[in-house]
């Protein structure tokens, strides 16, 4: 049977953005979203529920989520979901968490630079290789997110034959 594992998410950050590199070099930012859902009950009144949820981001991705995000701003994020496992040190009990690794995001606002530093609302403005178009989503004002790391060991899209 064939799977699909594909997320679409659209939130509010809830923290600022993790960022940190492994020993290769590799940006890795952890951010966390609050999703609100709001609805009607039988009795008419509004109820609301909020899911929070974990997104890793690699590469490109993870510095430009870093450096543009703040705590509170909307994100729309398309991804797919992973299982984190592992034992708890403390306890030696096994434990696992829900992800969500993200593939490609656009930034919701139009912005106002940097949640409050005082950059640039494009984050493609800067000095440096230009992202490719291919494989990613789009920023904000239709300009493409550069295309999420391959950390699976998968190769790149451009390496499929068709």
């Amino acid at each position: 049977m064939a799977s699909f594992n594909k997320v679409i998410i659209a939130g509010n950050l809830t923290r600022d953005p993790e960022l940190r590199y492994t020993p290769k070099g590799t940006a890795i930012a952890r951010i966390g979203m609050a999703l609100n859902r709001r609805w009607k009950n039988d009795a008419g009144e509004m109820q609301e529920e909020v899911t929070f949820v974990d997104v890793d981001a690699f590469g490109r991705q993870a510095e430009v989520l870093a450096q543009y995000l703040r705590k509170g701003r909307p994100l729309l994020v398309e991804g797919r979901l992973r299982l984190d496992q592992w034992e708890d040190k403390q306890s030696g009990q096994r434990r696992s968490q829900m992800r969500v690794v993200l593939e490609s995001f656009s930034f919701v606002d139009g912005g106002s630079g940097g949640g409050g530093r005082g950059e640039t609302s494009d984050p493609f403005e800067q000095s440096g290789p230009s992202p490719r178009s291919s494989g990613g989503g789009a920023a904000a004002g239709g300009r493409p997110v550069p295309p999420p790391a391959h950390d699976d060991g998968l190769p790149e899209d451009d390496d499929v034959p068709f």
